[in-house]
């Protein structure tokens, strides 16, 4: 027999991951009926246990309390199981005969359910759930403080899974569980998915493990007390969230900001509902007891009572206490209280005014906390839209208590123990994660068009049909706005001189003010010529480039310019004077998409003085040569 724990625990992992990988086979062709039958359940049976297990949760840890404990239970066996009952998880989930399109739903296989020990019994029912009404294969890996109630929890949910119709081992759970033996859950080949619930750790092990992870970051909530709130509803709710299960929730309050002219206001709704205010040496003392000195949390303090951590601290409060308030003057490592706490403490900052407000709250999530939960209480929609949008955080609640808003108990979120943090926190979502994150979607679709009618763009359809675009030039190779503004300014005489001073600074050739050497050439055609100064400039330029006639080479009946040293020659003969030009179109306005489709059709754009040109069309311009003027 084995007796090293961790090959105990690795050999376990290998013979439950099978037996799960087994069931799954078998599941995966189960039917949408057969699949919700099952959830019922099971959802049902956890509802008749969640106060048996919060005990059993409470008496093993020694986090929070019974009656919270046993809410969360319940949010899972109830607003969970009645949030995912309707949806489809089986088959073809969605059809769009419009679009072509239809969806089918995939398992991902066996879940590797890594669980926490702040929410050991509610956790594994959340993840359950998900994981069968997705169809897939769960194995539960317990904190190791957490072992016997987690397992407990396993087994009413797998007997009931099996009494209603569900494979034999379809949900396990590890008994000798140990840091190798987690790893080796999470890197084994026929796991699926590793749904992640934990510390920092642990969340990055599961990104690392080379297989698909959903993880979540740490929570560090900011509130923000908003000039129009009422400060007695505001402050009640804040009490409510805060003392929730003795703060486990990574969502609960840590810490509030509000105006400094509401100060007196903030402390007596603080203390009519329960708190009690430390003073500068408890303060202290608590910062040392609820810290190590490279602050990370006490855990002897996670999910204490009150009264337990202030004796913890070395002094006490009464009986009716329901959290611990202590002022803070910052944010950041200086201010250690500002930082995630775990427990029934509240944090307390006053600011001058609602922009200093906006900046201290952003700065608790990005102490700890990105991507997370904040909230904010004001009856001001214009103030709540814009605390929206500053805060780096992906719930953001109004007017209700954190724990319970962000789990979906008093919001529309999805209801979830698994709260994304996005991007910003080194996370794959930022959703409230549910069954849909543990299945993957097979798409059928259907010809509805012909390849050359896919397109729309102008330039699409030139170079469908075979014309050649002209590329737009990198804005160093335009000439800037200020050489085109002294042109203007200037007159006729001048611009070439602005021009050429231009190109000569930057080495381009034949850009000097005799008219460039350079050959026309077939590529780019003129469409139209107009006799002005500004037209025999551009001819500069571009000959200069290579790109175009210069003007001394071009014909001075065409464009109206005398070449600069006339070859001598023969008297032209006498004939009929030439047709008059035909009229163009002026138009009164040019944007910078008018300049490009003209590009792309290979047609000039007619304007004179009184036309408006955007600044980015004008810029665009400089390289594109499509602007002509009449005037």
């Amino acid at each position: 027999m084995l007796e090293d724990q961790d090959l105990k625990s690795v050999q376990e992992v290998r013979t439950k991951i099978a037996l799960a990988h087994e069931a799954f086979l078998k599941y995966r062709t189960y039917t949408q009926e057969q699949v919700d039958r099952i959830v019922d359940r099971v959802a049902a049976v956890a509802r008749s246990h969640a106060e048996h297990l919060a005990k059993l949760a409470v008496e093993e840890t020694g986090y929070g309390n019974v009656k919270d404990k046993t809410a969360k239970n319940l949010l899972n066996s109830d607003i969970l199981h009645r949030a995912i009952r309707p949806l489809k998880t089986v088959g073809i989930i969605h059809e769009d005969r419009e679009k072509g399109i239809i969806e089918i739903a995939e398992p991902v296989g066996v879940v590797a359910a890594i669980l926490p020990t702040t929410n050991p019994t509610s956790t594994a029912i959340f993840k359950s759930l998900i994981a069968l009404k997705a169809r897939n294969a769960v194995v539960i890996s317990p904190h190791p403080r957490a072992v016997r109630c987690t397992c407990a929890t396993h087994q009413l949910l797998h007997d009931a899974a099996v009494e209603a119709g569900a494979p034999v081992g379809i949900l396990q759970c590890l008994g000798e569980a140990t840091i190798h033996g987690t790893n080796e859950l999470m890197r084994h080949r026929l796991t699926g998915l590793i749904l992640s619930t934990g510390g920092t750790g642990i969340v990055r092990a599961a990104y690392s493990s080379g297989k698909p992870a959903i993880g979540v970051g740490p929570g560090n909530v900011s509130v923000l007390l908003e000039a129009s709130a009422d400060v007695g509803k505001a402050i009640a709710s804040i009490v409510d969230g805060k003392s929730f299960d003795y703060g486990t929730v990574c969502s609960s309050e840590q810490c509030v900001v509000a105006e400094e002219n509401r100060r007196e206001a903030v402390l007596a709704a603080l203390q009519a509902n329960g708190a009690y205010l430390c003073n500068e040496q408890e303060t202290a003392a608590l910062d040392k007891a609820l810290f190590t000195p490279d602050l990370r949390v006490n855990a002897d303090c996670v999910g204490q009572s009150p009264h337990r951590i202030a004796e913890l601290a070395g002094f006490r409060v009464p009986a009716e206490i329901r959290i611990l308030v202590v002022e803070i003057k910052g944010v950041g490592k200086e201010h250690r209280l500002s930082a995630e706490k775990l427990s029934p403490v509240l944090s307390v900052y006053f600011v001058k005014d609602f922009q200093e407000g906006l900046k201290a709250a952003a700065a608790v999530l990005n102490f700890g906390g990105r991507g997370h939960t904040c909230v904010i209480y004001s009856k001001d929609e214009e103030r709540i839209k814009e605390f929206g949008l500053a805060m780096p955080a992906f719930r953001v609640l109004v007017n209700t208590s954190a724990p319970q808003g962000s789990t979906g108990i008093t919001t529309n979120v999805f209801p979830s123990m698994t709260l994304g943090c996005g991007a910003i926190a080194g996370n794959i979502t930022s959703d409230n994660v549910g069954p849909m994150h543990l299945l993957n979607i097979k798409r059928i679709a259907f010809h509805v068009r012909d390849a050359d009618t896919a397109f729309e763009s102008e330039e699409a359809k030139a170079l469908q049909a075979g014309r050649t675009l002209t590329p737009i030039a990198p804005a160093s190779a335009r000439i800037p706005v200020a050489v085109a503004r002294e042109a203007a300014v200037s007159g006729g005489s001048k611009i070439a001189d602005a021009v050429g001073r231009y190109l000569a600074e930057r080495g381009i050739a034949g850009a000097g003010g005799s008219g460039g050497t350079g050959a026309p050439t077939s590529s780019t055609p003129r469409t139209a010529v107009v006799a002005s100064p500004a037209a025999a400039v551009v001819d500069k330029f571009l000959a200069g480039r290579g790109n175009r006639p210069s003007a001394a080479k071009s014909n001075p009946t065409s464009c109206g310019v005398a070449p600069s040293n006339p070859t001598p020659a023969a008297a032209p003969q006498a004939k009929d004077p030439a047709p008059p030009a035909p009229p163009v179109d002026v138009v009164g306005f040019v944007c910078e998409d008018d300049v490009r489709r003209a590009m792309v059709l290979r047609k000039k754009i007619y304007i004179n003085r009184k036309t408006i040109v955007t600044p980015a069309a004008s810029d665009l311009n400089h390289s594109a040569d499509v602007l002509v003027r009449t005037d």
